[in-house]
């Protein structure tokens, strides 16, 4: 039988019979476990899955359906393990909050390499609007324009005077999508704020270490819009893995296209003689925030593995 997997615990996963609309709980056959897997989850929610069932009303599961595509990061403590945050996504919304908790360009340009590794677009979703002072606004404005520039998509939302919802309703109408980000940043109540029958828990924001409380426990996918939405555990940072130094720079748009037109065909874009992006950096046709975060993915492979461990 086939089905798609909608939630993850672990040990379990709850698969959808389309056809039906039925759910079963599942195991994974202990096969896969074997045969050179790499990350701590195997079957991640978006899968496409085939299962049988057992007789005492579970199902196991005996095939994961080809991927179209999927994201992830550093596992917690594991070296080159990774882990895997979901599958088969059609668009990623990265929730960013300037306050309550602070999202870091390093984390917003992170998480863009790891989804253009797969082609995954993205849409920066600027939430809390109405928090933010006068000086605040601009900032918003100003990273907005920044990063539509280079061709992501950007929306303003607040779940207190409902700025964007509408909008958003509209992009993920018949698609997978992704919603991440930090915690606290607002992932669960702009979903709610999208359907409100949904009814996600939402949390607070810890007054001790302005950090988002942990309320999504594990990543679960809903239908929503005549699509399906993914709400994820909180990233307190986001580690890549599988990418080497070399590929990095293909997955900055801007600096991707200066690829070939440098003096040397692999320039590295650092310290070579004849790199047109350092020249665009310093004529300010490259974002300086976003050189400078490139630099550091590149030059990152003594990262400390517990720097990305989920909160």
């Amino acid at each position: 039988m086939d089905g798609l997997v909608t939630k993850s615990t672990g040990s379990w996963y709850s698969v959808l019979d389309e056809a039906t609309g039925g759910r079963l709980e599942c195991r994974l056959r202990g096969q896969f476990r074997i045969h050179g897997i790499k990350n701590t989850n195997p079957v991640v929610v978006g899968d496409r899955v085939n299962y049988e069932l057992e007789k005492d009303g579970t199902g196991t599961i005996t095939k994961i359906e080809p991927r179209k595509n999927y994201i992830e990061r550093k596992s917690t403590n594991l070296s080159k393990i990774r882990h895997l945050i979901a599958a088969n996504i059609d668009l990623a919304f990265l929730v960013v909050t300037l306050r309550e908790p602070r999202t870091s360009l390093g984390f917003i340009d992170r998480f863009l390499v790891a989804a253009e590794g797969f082609r995954i677009p993205v849409c920066l979703v600027f939430n809390k609007m109405d928090l933010y002072n006068e000086a605040e606004l601009a900032v918003v404005e100003e990273l907005s324009e920044l990063y539509s520039h280079i061709g992501y998509g950007i929306r303003h939302t607040s779940v207190v005077t409902g700025e964007g919802i509408d909008a958003l309703r509209e992009m993920i109408s018949g698609k997978v999508c992704l919603f991440s980000g930090h915690s606290g940043t607002g992932k669960s109540a702009i979903i709610s704020a999208i359907d409100p029958t949904l009814n996600l828990r939402t949390g607070d924001i810890s007054k001790v270490h302005n950090k988002g409380k942990h309320t999504t426990t594990f990543a679960e996918m809903f239908p929503l819009a005549g699509g399906y939405m993914v709400d994820t555990p909180g990233i307190k940072e986001f580690g890549l893995i599988q990418y080497t130094k070399e590929e990095v720079r293909d997955y900055f748009p801007e600096l991707r296209a200066f690829n070939n037109r440098c003096k040397f065909d692999d320039c590295s874009h650092t310290h070579e003689p004849g790199c047109l992006v350092q020249e665009a950096v310093e004529n300010g046709e490259i974002a300086l925030s976003r050189y400078l975060n490139y630099l550091a993915i590149i030059e990152a492979d003594d990262m400390k593995l517990a720097d990305w461990e989920l909160v």
